[in-house]
Formats: C-alpha cells, structure tokens, sequence
C-alpha cells in the first residue's frame, strides 16, 4: 500500500514538474519578444520625444548646438540637423523593428554623441538616464528586434518551409 502511494505521490509530482517546465517554456518563448518590443518602445518614445522638442523651435535647437552642446568635428546647424532627424528615423526603425540593429546602432552613436558632447552639463540622474538607455539599447543590438518584428517576418517569410 505504501508503495502505492508513493507511486501516486512521484506521478503527481512529475506532471507537477513537467506542467512547471511547459510553462517555463511558454513564457521563455513569448516573454523574449514582448520584452524586446517593450525596450524598442521605451528607447524609441525616449529619441523621438526628443526629436519632436528639436523642431519644435528650431532656432533654438540650432543655439543650443552652437552654445551648449558642442559636437565635435561638425558645424552646429549639420550637428543639430543629423541629431534631429536621426532622433526622428532611427526611432521608426526601432518601434517597426525594421532594420532594428541598424537603429539601434545609431541610436547608440546619438547617445553616445549626447552623453559625451555635453557631460559636465548634465546632472547625475540625467548621465544615469543616458547609460541606462545604452544599456537597453545594446539588448537591441545584441538580440535583435525580436519575433515581434518586421525583421522576424522578412526573415520568416524569405525562409520559407524549413525541413526540421
């Protein structure tokens, strides 16, 4: 009878166990995806925000550029217009995930111009926001845009019927 009931207890406990590494699977297979599109929102909503500001008033985008920022090795008005509209593209490429390591890796160009052009005129808590969005930027650059991607689609599509 003992045995019976340890027989019963281990069988429980397997299905416990092999119900566990299903779940494990699931949320490995669609948490990867809904966290990389999650960080391309973020890092996007981030750039264009600051994109959007720049044309707001350009002039004073364009003073800002000769005064504060200081980029080095470009005129102020190139500087202030590659910044713009690279904080306006590159950010549609990362929400799409079309050519999202290409995006990102811009993206890393712009914060790295913006960390360094102008570090001592930041705050802590601002260098703080501009190595965390690195950070996150580098997942998308590491990993890709993710299966929640055009990237993935193209990719998938161009495949075609895999012999697994």
């Amino acid at each position: 009878m003992e045995t019976t009931m340890q027989t019963q207890q281990m069988s429980w406990l397997g299905k416990l166990l092999n119900w566990g590494r299903c779940l494990i699977a699931q949320i490995d297979r669609l948490g990867q995806p809904a966290v990389l599109l999650g960080i391309r929102l973020y890092i996007a909503n981030v750039f264009f925000s600051s994109g959007l500001t720049k044309i707001d008033s350009w002039e004073t985008t364009v003073l800002l550029f000769e005064e504060e920022y200081k980029v080095p090795l470009l005129p102020p008005q190139v500087a202030a217009a590659l910044g713009t509209g690279g904080e306006l593209a590159l950010p549609v490429l990362l929400v799409l995930g079309l050519a999202g390591r290409f995006g990102a890796v811009g993206l890393t160009i712009l914060n790295a111009v913006a960390l360094l052009s102008y570090y001592d005129a930041l705050n802590e808590a601002t260098r703080l926001h501009h190595w965390l969005w690195g950070a996150l930027i580098l997942v998308v650059m590491a990993f890709g845009p993710g299966k929640l991607s055009i990237d993935a689609w193209l990719k998938r599509r161009w495949a075609g019927p895999r012999a697994d």
